[in-house]
């Protein structure tokens, strides 16, 4: 897959492209079922970071990371800032479960969704953008991992929130 810009990844399936603001307020644009998905930044720009950031604490791990860390693992010239999954071959989540989830704990809620967690210190995490592919015959784990695998080849390191992967 070609992660250069939006139209790329519209044209890989990738659907909703809807921003955090809109999302907290309205979910039901997300499919209620399993696929994976992406969060976008508008700007290629490396951002402003802030500390402490929004996101809750989950088991009282403390969620923030030092700036410097987070302007480390910033990627240049990519709009692609995490790629995450929802579900698997015999797992109950979907992409509105998981994406829910995942705007819980930008909210400040306790919500194991650990995962991509830096983009909550972002200083524009709500004018970041959430887009989905529903991939119902197939495993996202699968699929997290070859996406994670073409960015990689693609940037020559992870998106910036994914941790792991």
């Amino acid at each position: 897959m070609n992660f250069d810009g939006i139209d790329n990844i519209k044209a890989a399936g990738f659907k909703g492209f809807k921003t955090i603001s809109e999302l907290w307020c309205d979910t039901s644009e997300i499919p209620d079922m399993k696929g994976v998905y992406l969060v976008l930044t508008p700007s290629i720009e490396q951002p402003k970071f802030i500390f402490p950031g929004v996101g809750g604490f989950f088991k009282d791990k403390n969620p923030n990371k030092p700036t410097d860390e987070l302007k480390m693992n910033w990627v240049d010239n990519s709009n692609v800032i995490y790629i995450g999954k929802a579900g698997s071959l015999n797992g109950q989540a979907t992409l509105k479960k998981r994406i829910k989830q995942y705007l819980r704990f930008g909210q400040g809620k306790k919500v194991g969704h650990w995962g991509g967690r830096f983009i909550w210190q972002l200083s524009n995490h709500e004018e970041l953008m959430f887009c989905w592919k529903e991939i119902p015959n197939q495993d996202p784990r699968v699929v997290e991992r070859e996406l994670i695998s073409s960015y990689l080849k693609q940037f020559g390191c992870r998106p910036f929130a994914n941790l792991s992967g």
